[in-house]
């Protein structure tokens, strides 16, 4: 049986830094993971390339039973940090909009990174190795892999959500937690693309690939201003993923196809110069033509020259565009979804430590915990967040 200082389950983002956190401590610490690769989800992560931070995060951009949770490890470890952290090994990356920060070459660099902070730590990072049973002792963790049985005074539950089950997810995190008596608040799919009702899909069959900029709010009052996407399936697009996050089953969300403009006064300066000109027309050179096309088609709008609307069909085209409405028949679920909403209770955590109030030595970090960051970063400078602050605890 070997005997470590600290035990991480998971080598995904926050069970790697949390590992060189401890390891730069004098901490003996492994890291077990079930897969053939660390971080397997950073791999794939920003299209390859890995948005790792942004430069904007804060606890306003998290999701989170106790919305104050986070407002500790993001304070004691920002952005900025994560910044200079990979400044000193030379990565080159780029700035996008809305504070994004993205690998220049791949994600792989990231993960490179993190793996060298690991090694120059001491830390060992054992690969294939799926927990198996977890028990407790008067003073350690016993763990019964399928490498092996380790023990440790301090165990680290790093194991994410239940996002891409395809690169090993599973449930093994909320399963130690409800086993030492923590609570785990129901889990969902968040960040993840829209499905459509059968009519609705008819309705924008042939749409697949078109892209518009638009201003799309949820229920609760919730908005998000970036690009919604028409697929096969449903709606996805930044805006759609950012929403999800939201939404619940049965709400609709609203949707201002023209956020910029007010359509009322657009067609009052389409009537006074170019009054023949049909609505179609005059739609197109904002929107795309084979979405003007399909509301035609539907008669969802009417096919007139503009100078030819009455002040009622104005007033209601108007309505239609800044508050179109669609009802999703549901979300495409874990398999393509970023990220896992509820999970550990942070109640049942320390918000400086991410220690288990209930059961000492045992901790909780990243995306197991009951904290959902925004699409553009967030959730990875949460998982750096959460594992510093554990790292200097453990």
């Amino acid at each position: 049986m070997k005997q470590f200082d600290v035990i991480i389950i998971g080598a995904g983002a926050a069970g790697l830094m949390c590992a060189a956190t401890a390891g730069y401590r004098g901490k003996q610490v492994a890291v077990l993971d079930m897969g053939k690769k660390a971080g397997r989800k950073i791999l794939i992560s920003g299209g390859g390339r890995c948005n790792f931070t942004n430069e904007n995060a804060s606890p306003a951009n998290y999701l989170c039973k106790n919305p104050h949770f986070v407002k500790s490890c993001l304070s004691r470890y920002t952005q900025q940090d994560f910044i200079e952290l990979v400044d000193r090994h030379g990565l080159d990356y780029h700035h996008k909009t809305l504070g994004q920060l993205f690998c220049d070459n791949s994600a792989q660099d990231i993960v490179d990174i993190l793996l060298t902070e690991c090694e120059w730590a001491g830390v060992e990072v054992i690969l294939r190795s799926e927990v198996i049973n977890v028990s407790k002792t008067a003073d350690n963790y016993l763990l019964e892999t399928s490498s092996g049985e380790y023990t440790c005074q301090s165990l680290v539950v790093a194991s994410g959500g239940l996002t891409m089950p395809k690169l090993g997810a599973s449930p093994i995190g909320y399963k130690i937690a409800e086993q030492f008596g923590l609570t785990v608040l129901p889990t969902t799919a968040a960040l993840v693309p829209f499905t459509l009702h059968d009519h609705d899909k008819k309705r924008f069959d042939g749409l697949s690939g078109i892209s518009i900029d638009c201003l799309v709010s949820s229920e609760n009052g919730q908005r998000f201003r970036e690009n919604i996407l028409f697929t096969h399936r449903g709606l996805s697009g930044p805006a759609i993923l950012q929403i999800s996050s939201y939404w619940q089953a049965g709400q609709a969300v609203t949707i201002n196809l023209l956020p910029d403009n007010r359509l009322i006064e657009l067609i009052e300066n389409w009537r006074k110069d170019s009054p023949k000109k049909s609505l179609k027309n005059c739609l197109n050179q904002i929107l795309p033509g084979r979405f003007i096309d399909t509301l035609i088609a539907e008669q969802a709008i009417p096919d007139k020259a503009v100078n030819q609307l009455s002040h009622s069909e104005i007033k209601q085209l108007d309505e239609y565009f800044h508050q179109w409405t669609i009802k999703p028949n549901g979300t495409e679920g874990y398999r393509t979804a970023e990220v896992t909403l509820g999970g550990v209770d942070t109640d049942e955590l320390s918000s400086k430590t991410f220690e288990a109030k209930k059961s000492a030595g045992l901790y909780f970090i990243g995306e197991v915990t009951d904290v959902t960051g925004w699409l553009g970063g967030y959730n990875f400078q949460y998982a750096w967040s959460s594992g510093v602050a554990c790292g200097l605890a453990v």
